[in-house]
């Protein structure tokens, strides 16, 4: 029947519009649920941002703390510091603190009301301290040293063996020498050999040159002197090498100005490291001069710098290593005859063989040249005598 036909179309339309809103909702559903998901998790960000911000609030509102320095602890935990604000007080220490860690001239904190300790501070270093690090070793090894096999000898047996090898000296029953003091004219290789113990050895290498130690006001070359062995301490198995020592270790006068007197209370705290109360571990110290005539005699003294290793001129032998050292990566067109090279060179130090070298070059580029000739190094070698070798005889004397 007609009326039957037309019931059932619309119970089929009905079924049809049913599922299609059904499956509406259900996405709709799915949206809300993955929007429920972000905004709980922008909540969550939120909340830890706000945390972090009262946090950092709370921080801000705390009162600023007072440095000082532990002078002594005392027998009931308390302690007495001196104050960054000038007077000494009897504190107490807060229990979050370890007392047995707490050792006179310590860096602490103080609470600004009630000045009791409640920080530990790790120790201050000076910046130019941190900088005399060398963190980095130099390139350069035993191999580029040319000659002084008898100078490098001592320098290993007396700074290398102490620190890599202590229990031999234990075993001899005698102690490693404190000091070595390297002298020679310029260009003798003093320098170059310090570069290449902090290459060869895995101890701490701290440069300083004398100057450095010469400051404008009263008492900073002493403090920075006190700190440079301190960080050798902290660090050690280290090596401090003090270059152009003479700069603050020369002779003492009874006539001497105020900027005299600074150096020479600079002098005496290095002569306090070197040979004081405190023992200093296994610290070696290389000192390096052109002239050991100006220094101060209680510098020399045993115990202090123990041995004097003096670097000469080179003979032929270490000549002829230094320039194949120095011409091993150079491009040289044929054979260079090296014996003459070396009998118009006889007054040579490695540092002008290493300039007539580098000079022979620029003749090449001069002239457009990608190889260097024998030529080149006869008329370098006239370019460098010239200026004047770095020997006591040529112009301007040890200071060439």
């Amino acid at each position: 029947m007609p009326g039957t036909t037309d019931t059932k179309n619309e119970g089929s339309i009905d079924d049809s519009a049913y599922l299609q809103n059904t499956r509406h909702l259900e996405r709709r559903l799915r949206a809300l649920e993955t929007e429920k998901q972000i905004l709980q998790a922008e909540r969550s960000r939120l909340e830890k941002e706000t945390q972090t911000l009262r946090t950092e609030l709370e921080k801000l509102r705390q009162s600023p703390l007072i440095t000082a320095t532990i002078i002594e602890m005392l027998e009931d935990g308390r302690a007495i510091v001196k104050s960054s604000t000038g007077p000494n007080f009897v504190v107490h220490v807060a229990a979050s603190i370890q007392k047995d860690k707490l050792q006179p001239g310590a860096l602490v904190a103080l609470n600004q009301r009630s000045f009791a300790i409640t920080q530990e501070l790790p120790p201050s270093r000076d910046p130019i301290i941190r900088a005399m690090e060398i963190e980095e070793a130099p390139e350069i090894s035993y191999a580029d040293i040319g000659g002084l096999r008898q100078q490098l000898l001592e320098i290993r047996e007396t700074v290398e063996l102490p620190l890599l090898e202590p229990e031999l000296f234990e075993q001899v029953g005698i102690e490693p020498p404190r000091g070595v003091l390297l002298t020679g004219l310029p260009g003798t290789g003093k320098t170059l050999c310090a570069r290449a113990v902090a290459h060869e050895t895995n101890a701490t290498f701290i440069r300083v040159i004398g100057s450095e130690l010469v400051q404008k006001f009263i008492g900073e070359g002493a403090r920075l002197v006190r700190e440079i062995f301190m960080l050798a301490k902290e660090k050690s198995p280290s090596i401090i090498f003090i270059d152009e020592l003479d700069a603050v270790g020369s002779h003492r006068l009874d006539i001497a100005t105020s900027g005299d007197r600074e150096v020479q209370r600079t002098l005496m705290q290095l002569l306090s490291e070197l040979d004081g109360f405190d023992t200093r571990g296994q610290v070696a110290v290389l000192g390096a001069t052109n002239r050991p005539d100006i220094l101060d005699p209680a510098l020399l003294r045993p115990g202090r710098f123990d041995r004097l290793i003096e670097f000469p001129l080179p003979d032929e032998d270490s000549r002829k290593e230094i320039f194949k050292i120095h011409t091993r990566g150079m491009n040289i067109e044929g054979d260079i005859d090296f014996s003459h090279l070396l009998a118009v060179t006889k007054d040579t130090t490695g540092a002008d063989i290493k300039s007539i070298c580098t000079e022979a070059g620029m003749f090449a580029i001069r002239d457009k040249r990608v190889s260097i000739t024998e030529k080149d190094f006869k008329k370098a070698i006239a370019k460098v005598q010239d200026r004047g070798f770095g020997r006591s005889d040529a112009p301007g004397g040890i200071y060439c």
